[in-house]
């Protein structure tokens, strides 16, 4: 018997992803969310396992909210601990009583329950209708044993919700762990069917864009804006981004180079970037004293940077990574209120999910090559709900301008793909759906 053809699987693939969730209509979801948002929310309900990928500012918490009290009596949002609160502070404006607990016996009875991913695996999922995971690229920055263990958890639950800003269809990890939470297939299917593995490692297939992009159309809505479901962008103008670049000089020469031309490798990296610190540091609080009225972002890739800034700068509260997550969150909720000025930490740890916009002035001391980061950290103020322009104050050394210019070209990249992305999704007849 001859082995499935590639035309063949993906046919197979196509007919599996049914719905398996509740009858919904927009006009069951709360008032208060747009009418595009409403539409959204009724499509998740009735797919039963659904991701939205929608950017930053698009009301994804009130609409998982909804989502949940929608898809069953007792839901759990999963969410970074620093976004816990905020979700029951946006559930409150919908007329959802969430509450933030932390195991399974403190959820007593029915309701919308949130609970950050430290105890996640303190809840019975047998108990759950219904479980959302809130910025859920945040699985591919796990180790893959709390991932595989995440995912496996939450398996028995019918009703799945996987919600990030910031999907890249050619992101191996990325596309995996969220089509393996909801259950829709496995990664080694999804890597036999549409990537190829070669000495960079796992890169999608060029004939298998199409499809795939078809098939996630049955599963997931990607959204930059509302008029890509045909809503009106009216309130969804962002009022400017000014990137400004700061290169430092460089006085020291990595080894094996008669000049500065290149970081020299991954060692040679890191050894500039320590080299540049005092300077990069100094340059940086200069920005942040030079406008003592503003709130700033500042974000560092090392602890010893966090900590120069936080000596060069009067009231700068630097968030580790050693705090606790109560601290953390605690520190982050107070810099949204207006009691902290200026935040120092790093994406790693407040990148994701955080609603700045009271906040349009922020500072980059040193990058990474790490596209997502640099996306989110941007749009924790840079995203609809800002009122004033955003002004980005990126500062390397000249060298580390290379890892700049990475950064840029993932950036291109990522629009263009969200760009394709949105008409494969639009042209299969999600909206329609919707």
């Amino acid at each position: 018997m001859p082995s499935p053809s590639y035309a063949d699987f993906i046919d197979r693939k196509r007919r599996t992803i049914t719905p398996v969730g509740l009858p919904a209509e927009p006009s069951d979801v709360h008032p208060m969310l747009h009418e595009w948002q409403r539409r959204i929310v009724a499509w998740g309900v009735r797919t039963g396992r659904a991701a939205l990928w929608e950017d930053t500012g698009m009301g994804k918490t009130v609409q998982q909210v909804e989502w949940a009290r929608l898809s069953g009596e007792r839901s759990l949002i999963v969410a970074p601990l620093a976004v816990c609160g905020q979700t029951v502070r946006e559930a409150a404006k919908v007329g959802v009583n969430a509450r933030y607990v932390r195991s399974g016996a403190d959820a007593d009875g029915p309701g919308v329950w949130v609970t950050n991913y430290e105890m996640a695996e303190r809840f019975d999922p047998d108990t759950l209708d219904a479980v959302v995971l809130d910025e859920a690229s945040i699985l591919k920055q796990s180790d893959g044993k709390t991932r595989t263990a995440l995912i496996q958890h939450f398996k028995p639950v019918k009703h799945r919700l996987a919600c990030t800003a910031t999907p890249a269809p050619n992101d191996v990890e990325e596309l995996t762990n969220q089509a393996e939470f909801l259950g829709v297939t496995t990664r080694a299917e999804m890597l036999a069917a549409y990537f190829v593995h070669d000495s960079d490692g796992w890169r999608l297939k060029g004939h298998a864009r199409e499809p795939m992009f078809r098939w996630m159309a049955s599963w997931a809505v990607a959204l930059r804006r509302p008029s890509d479901i045909g809503g009106s962008d009216d309130g969804y103008d962002l009022p400017g981004l000014d990137i400004q670049a700061h290169r430092l000089p460089v006085d020291e020469v990595p080894e094996g180079q008669l000049f500065a031309v290149d970081l020299g490798g991954v060692g040679g990296r890191a050894k500039v970037r320590k080299q540049t610190l005092a300077a990069r540091c100094e340059k940086a609080a200069d920005l942040i004293n030079a406008e003592p009225t503003e709130p700033w972002v500042v974000w560092c890739g090392l602890n010893d940077e966090a900590r120069e800034i936080a000596r060069r700068v009067p009231g700068a509260v630097n968030v580790e990574g050693s705090w606790t997550p109560e601290a953390k969150a605690d520190a982050f909720l107070r810099f949204a209120d207006g009691d902290i000025r200026v935040m120092v930490t790093k994406p790693s740890i407040a990148a994701f999910g955080l609603n700045w916009q009271h906040c349009a002035r922020m500072a980059f001391v040193g990058l990474s090559d790490s596209y997502e980061s640099y996306y989110q950290a941007i749009r924790r103020c840079y995203r609809y709900g800002q009122t004033r322009p955003v002004t980005a104050h990126i500062v390397v050394s000249e060298l580390e301008s290379q890892i700049a210019a990475n950064v840029a070209r993932k950036e291109r990249e990522a629009a263009a793909t969200m760009a394709a992305l949105v008409e494969r999704m639009r042209a299969a007849g999600t909206w329609s759906a919707a």
